[in-house]
């Protein structure tokens, strides 16, 4: 397959902004995909070649691409370097660079999606000594080759600046209307996919069986499963309104989310986003055998850092100091930690998800061996705000952010949000301090002493109906000196030179960024905006819903996907529960 078909539909994509359009564009790139290929093709869409828990990463940075295009052009790299500089793209440097070389060359073969592909992995699988040299010499091969469009792309895969306005869900519709005529055909790709964590593998189901290649996958151990997510509610009282009268009530640790698996000996562990972080927590995975009753299992926990003299639980700040490539085993023993489980997804060769949750606890009960390392999380079964409330005091006092709350005949639903789980943390009782985890879409260059850096970011919820952000407020308090430079080097290279088509927002900022960096924020209050778009029409026609003094906390969720972001849906709840809106609902 010719790799000028590929990148011919992403210059498409890259020049519209409306979902339909790209959604077709994907469905006709997959019509002209051979079905041993689309695989491949679904990975290069979004910009990885495998999974993300296969942990294969291209490792390229910006200088060693600048390299490969000066070898593969002949033109000294300070020429590239002031080119780079004028766009702000390396692709597009790239591209007008080897226009200039292409009209003084002969006619060369066309480069295959395969043999780009291929080179890729090689150059993703190179280490040590010489390793940057080889990735050089290969990247500068496949430019040598590629039409200045096909550079332009593959430099964008190889830097991860490959920006197509896309999701999983529009992948995922494109494959359905692709093979099956509709888009209706959708939620049996959606279950395989949430099962697998792997689309690539989803689309050549779907590609070489049909719907019914769709339906045949099932649990697998060192295969994570995408995890089920909770709704938000602000009181007791709205919680017994959505659950019922009697349901599960569970400690919620202010940890990092750890999906463990389990198979004789070995051990792998998952993030919620999906990435193998066994790397980080040496001190699982030599435990979790001698903890588990089990041959195999693949369970879900909460790691908390901890005070080891008191033992108390830390904030999870604490933990984020274990993220490292090196002297993990420092890391390890300074800041320690609990294991604190919670779900069984699958044990000895049968899939959990179906149980109800009530047999899911009991079988971690029967399978989990406690000690000062692993526990359970405290669970109890309430009917009564009074009984949530007393459980949700003794949550705080120990430590912990606030509770979830569970029904307890609901089974496992994977990749799914909804109201069988339910999030009340003790922000959400204080009218003054809301707390979200917003989406960065754009910022605000600073002056005084924060000129040079970021002021000021543009912040938006996910609407999981369109998928989306749309945006719901601007934030400059909270940030220390410190915070401003993180936030410079994180968002320095999620930089756009247009609003993402996901992005929902009619404020143009200074810098526009990918969705990607999740911030928690609380605020006064929530009100109506003509301005924001989180929430639009639902509430009152025309208007949005904002927030009122926002505040950063300090507290960047690395671990939180932006599709795991507070949804439109969250904040309109949240306006409702305010006191001063049930007041005016009261009067009118």
């Amino acid at each position: 397959m010719k790799f000028s078909i590929i990148v011919e539909t992403f210059e498409k994509m890259e020049n519209t902004t409306k979902r339909l359009e790209l959604t077709q564009y994907l469905v006709d790139l997959f019509k002209n995909t051979p079905s041993d290929l689309i695989s491949k093709v679904v990975y290069l869409i979004q910009g990885k070649l495998r999974p993300d828990f296969d942990g294969v990463e291209l490792g390229v940075a910006e200088k060693l691409a600048i390299r490969a295009i000066s070898k593969s052009a002949g033109i000294p790299i300070k020429k590239i370097e002031e080119v780079y500089n004028k766009g702000g793209d390396l692709g597009h440097a790239a591209s007008k660079i080897l226009e200039q070389k292409t009209q003084t060359t002969f006619v060369k073969e066309p480069i295959t999606t395969e043999r780009v592909y291929e080179t890729l992995y090689k150059i993703a699988e190179l280490e040590g000594l010489r390793s940057q040299d080889m990735k050089m010499k290969y990247i500068a091969s496949l430019l040598n080759d590629a039409t200045p469009l096909e550079a332009r792309f593959i430099l964008k895969i190889l830097l991860g600046t490959l920006r197509l306005g896309i999701a999983d869900n529009t992948v995922m519709d494109a494959l359905a209307i692709a093979y099956t005529g509709s888009k209706e055909n959708r939620e049996p790709l959606e279950t395989a996919y949430n099962v697998s964590s792997d689309l690539g593998k989803v689309a050549e189901a779907i590609a070489t069986k049909g719907l019914d290649g769709t339906k045949k996958f099932e649990i697998s151990v060192f295969n994570p499963i995408r995890p089920m997510l909770a709704d938000r509610v602000k009181s007791e009282q709205e919680a017994l309104e959505k659950i019922g009268n009697e349901f599960a009530a569970e400690y919620k640790l202010d940890g990092e989310r750890v999906q463990i698996h389990l198979k004789g000996e070995k051990v792998v562990l998952f993030s919620r986003r999906l990435e193998n972080i066994t790397s980080y927590y040496p001190d699982i995975v030599e435990k979790t055998p001698k903890i588990l009753k089990a041959r195999d299992a693949i369970l879900e926990a909460e790691a908390v850092a901890i005070n080891d003299d008191t033992g108390e639980f830390l904030p999870f700040q604490e933990l984020m100091h274990r993220r490292r490539k090196y002297n993990v085993e420092k890391a390890v023993e300074r800041y320690p930690i609990t294991i604190n489980f919670f779900d069984a997804l699958y044990l000895d060769g049968k899939s959990c998800l179906d149980m109800p949750y009530s047999q899911r606890r009991k079988t971690l009960e029967d399978i989990v061996t406690e000690d000062n390392f692993a526990r359970l999380v405290p669970m109890t079964t309430v009917k009564t705000e009074s009984e949530i409330e007393e459980f949700l005091e003794n949550s705080i006092n120990a430590g912990c952010e606030g509770l979830m709350l569970k029904v307890l005949n609901a089974p496992y639903r994977a990749g799914m949000r909804g109201s069988n789980w339910l999030k009340l943390k003790r922000e959400y009782r204080n009218e003054l301090g809301d707390s979200l985890d917003l989406v960065v879409i754009g910022a605000f260059f600073g002056r005084g002493r924060r000129t040079g850096r970021y002021g000021t970011l543009l912040l938006a919820t996910y609407n999981d109906n369109e998928d989306v952000f749309p945006s719901i407020c601007k934030v400059g308090t909270g940030f220390t000196d410190e915070n401003l430079d993180q936030f410079y080097q994180l968002l320095s290279d999620k930089v756009t030179l247009k609003k993402n088509p996901r992005v929902d927002s009619e404020m143009e900022p200074d810098v526009w960024f990918e969705p990607e960096l999740v911030i928690e924020i609380v605020a006064s209050e929530i009100t109506l905006s003509p301005i924001h778009k989180a929430a639009k029409d639902i509430i009152r026609k025309g208007s949005g819903l904002a927030l009122r003094f926002p505040k950063f906390t300090g507290k960047i969720r690395f671990e939180k996907a932006p599709e795991d972001a507070s949804t439109d849906q969250e904040v309109v709840s949240l306006y409702k529960g305010q006191k001063k809106i049930k007041q005016e609902i009261g009067q009118a």
